[in-house]
Order: structure tokens, then sequence, then C-alpha cells
């Protein structure tokens, strides 16, 4: 048999117990503010037929899918001739009918047209699984990570926008997160640039070049601008705009009179204006919220299927990119054969939150509990008697261990420490005699004399 040395493939991660809980931490935190907006649970296969995948994410989009081949001697099946091409983009569709899933929202626009007729409409949903990609891995991306989406169908009220500004609000600060910005554009706002311009038929092209602005810089966006069919007349009227600032309002007004003659581009004027206005009525009544929401133009997000507003939303707090984005898609149905069904959704990037909240130390405490105490294990007769004691204590809602195999003390409290468990019972034959265990504080190392009730008592409010 070969040594074969473990190794995890590039882009993935293990997580440990502990890290289990922090991470069930943020899935819980952000599931609990889905659920007080009115959204339920459903979950898609990992896998998808190819075809439902492919042509929904543009070129680029397309090449990170990861491909599944076909079972079997996939390629006795095919074409000699398309063999001798030896063009793997040629052969693929005759070795690969499955690929891993991309995101989840194309996989949600495929479960719509199926279930259509077992939902009602609006048709509000959030589902939290892990999705796949088969980018260059670096700090803050994975080739495995897990999204957290929340979409309504169904539903073209601009009012779903304004609250999905309050979701990421909401969820982001009940995990702590202090500074982050909540960027929003409109796409009917570049499809007006790229009117105004003289090339909407390059809208796909702009959009993909400018929203790598914070990436690669202005000089690195007209140079990609240029090799995609721009000219330097194109993009002497593209920076202004590209390089708008002042407030949220000072920019819609310049974008009225940029604008003024693409009527498109007015429209998804009108629609920023309208989410704002849902959200100044909504925080009326919560002084206490106030969300940091910027207009910004550059903002693209490189998905093709979005058509109206779209999010984007980044931590000022760490060198990071976006734990979120979103927006709405006004036909991503249709290419199921269920034509004119508006859509509009976003998702948070939980690999990418649960690295921001380690770097800044946010996890409460709680987040790490696992086992509350452990019952120390001396020999058979202090085994027998911690059984009932036990029960007593996970009847309780108590997270307890009793110590599987007589050990030596030293080695039993390790085993606490190394679990961060902050309480050992310790039972020999004084506690069996007289029923009261000694209670110790691993933390502090403090020993208490107490009964089985009173144990209950403290570790429940403690």
């Amino acid at each position: 048999m070969s040594n074969i040395k473990p190794s995890l493939a590039k882009g993935t991660r293990d997580f440990s117990p502990q890290e289990m809980v922090k991470r069930n931490y943020i899935f819980d935190t952000i599931k609990t503010v889905f659920k007080k907006y009115g959204y339920s649970e459903i979950q898609t296969p990992s896998m998808e037929n190819l075809s439902t995948l492919t042509g929904k994410y543009g070129d680029e989009g397309d090449k990170l899918i990861f491909k599944i081949l076909n079972s079997g001697d996939f390629l006795s099946k095919v074409k000699p001739e398309l063999l001798a091409q030896a063009n793997s983009n040629a052969v693929i569709s005759s070795i690969s009918e499955k690929a891993l899933r991309y995101d989840l929202t194309v996989p949600f626009a495929r479960y719509v047209v199926m279930h259509q007729n077992d939902i009602s409409l609006p048709f509000k949903r959030f589902q939290v699984q892990p999705v796949w990609r088969a980018d260059r891995p670096q700090k803050g991306r994975y080739r495995e990570f897990y999204q957290c989406d929340v979409d309504v169908v169904g539903s073209d009220s601009l009012l779903n926008e304004a609250e999905f500004i309050l979701i990421y609000q909401e969820a982001l600060s009940d995990l702590g997160l202090k500074d982050f910005t909540i960027k929003i554009n409109n796409r009917k706002i570049l499809s007006g640039i790229a009117e105004v311009v003289g090339k909407p038929e390059l809208i796909i092209d702009m959009t993909v070049a400018i929203d790598k602005l914070d990436k690669i810089g202005l000089d690195g966006v007209i140079k990609e601008l240029l090799e995609r069919g721009f000219t330097e007349a194109d993009i002497d009227r593209l920076k202004p705009v590209i390089l708008l600032e002042g407030t949220n309002e000072q920019k819609l007004d310049s974008l009225k009179t940029v604008l003024s003659v693409s009527e498109t581009g007015l429209k998804g004027v009108e629609e920023i204006e309208t989410v704002f206005d849902y959200l100044s009525s909504m925080l009326k009544a919560s002084s206490s919220i106030n969300p940091n929401v910027e207009l910004d133009i550059t903002l693209a997000r490189g998905l093709n299927y979005y058509t109206g507003c779209i999010f984007e939303v980044k931590t000022n707090e760490v060198a990071m990119g976006s734990i979120g984005g979103g927006g709405r898609y006004d036909d991503l149905t249709g290419m199921f054969g269920l034509k004119n069904l508006t859509g509009v959704g976003v998702s948070f990037g939980a690999d990418r939150i649960y690295d921001v909240l380690q770097e800044l130390n946010l996890f409460p405490e709680s987040a790490a509990a696992g086992t509350r105490v452990l019952i120390s294990n001396f020999d058979k007769e202090a085994e027998r008697y911690a059984l009932p004691i036990l029960q007593q204590l996970r009847g309780a809602n108590i997270a307890t261990e009793l110590y599987p195999s007589s050990a030596k003390l030293k080695k039993q409290m390790s085993y606490a420490d190394d679990k961060n468990i902050p309480y050992v019972i310790l039972i020999g034959s004084e506690e069996m005699g007289n029923g009261v265990l000694t209670l110790k504080d691993m933390k502090s190392g403090q020993q208490d004399k107490l009964t089985v009730a009173a144990i209950i008592d403290q570790l429940k409010f403690n």
C-alpha cells in the first residue's frame, strides 16, 4: 500500500468542533433575521444539470463552474473528431452532464419553475448551503464556501430592496460589526450610461470593467475599456460618471443631468430614489438603526442576470472583499420557461464574515460554548453513581459529559482544558457517601460543595 500523505484540495478547509460552533452562531444569527422578515427555508441539491447553470453568469462565471465527469467510460461516447481537436471546451458537453452549483440563485429559479404549482406568490425563501467556484484561492476567497441567500419572487415592489438593506444592517450588527458600508446601484443606470456614451451594445463589457475599479484602479479600468472596444472619446465621457462624488442626493441629481436623454437611465435613478424613500419612512420609528448606504456608480456586479437595483456590502474594519451582495433579476425564471416573474435577493458571504469576526475577536464566549460540565470518572463505582446525575443534568438542558473511563485526575482535567469545558464535577468516596458533590470552576479554580439540584441551578443561570 502506498504511503500517501493526506492533504486538502486547494481552496477548501476543515472545521474543528470549536469552529463549527462559531459558524453555526453566524448561520443562526442570520437565519433569525431572515425569519423575522417573513422568509422560509428551502434546500436544493449540491449538483445541478450543467445546462441549468451555464449561460447564467456570463463568460467569466461559466469558466468557474466545477463540472462533474459522467460515470463510466465517458470518453468512449465522444466523437473521434472532437477528441482529435484536443479542445476541452469542445468535448465538455459530451463528457459532463452535471456540475456543482455556482451560487444559490439560479438553482432557486429552477426550483420556482419546477414547483410553481405548489408555492404562493410572492414567494419568500432563504437558503444556507455551500457553493463551489473554480477560482484562484486567496485570503477570503475559497473554492468551497457557504452562502446565506434570501430572495423573493413574484413581487416588483421596491419595498423588498429597502428591506434587504435593513436585513443587512440588522444581521451584521447582531454579529457585532459596527463599521460597514451597504453599496447600492442600479443596472438601468449603467445601461443608461452606455446609451449616453453611444455604446449600448457594450453594456456588459463596460460593467465588467468598471466593477474592477477598486481592484485595478482607474488606469486599469481605462486600459480594459479600450481593449473592449471603447474609444478615448468614450472614456472622456465615462470618467466624470465613474468618479462621481458627493452625497447620495448630489450623485442622483448629477445623474439626472447626465442621463437626461436616456429613459432607461432615468428609470434607474427613480428606482434608487424610491428605495431611499422607503428606507426613510421605515427608519422614522427606529432612531437606533442608521444604515450606512452609499450610492456607488462603479458597482456593477458581474452577473448578467441583474436588471435593477444591485447591492454589495463591505466591512471597513478589516481588509477583505465584499461580505455580501445581490440584486434584482426581472426574468431569471424565463430561462427555464416561466416568463415575466420578477425576483430580487441578496446573499451573505458566511466564510468571509467568519474570517472578519475572527480577526476582530467578535465571537462572544457563548459562541464557543460546547460541553458545560465534565463529570469525573475515578472507578467503576463512581461511574455507576454518576450515570443518573449525568442524565439529570442533560434533562435540565445542560451539555454534560462523563469521562468515558477511569483515569488519573490530571488527564481528565487536561481533557476539560483542551475542550474549554468550564466546570468539572468531582465524585469520590466522600461525595458518594454524603450526596454533596464538588463543582470546580476551571477558570478560577474555585471548588464548591453542592447538591445536584444546586449545581443545576448554578449552571443554568451562570
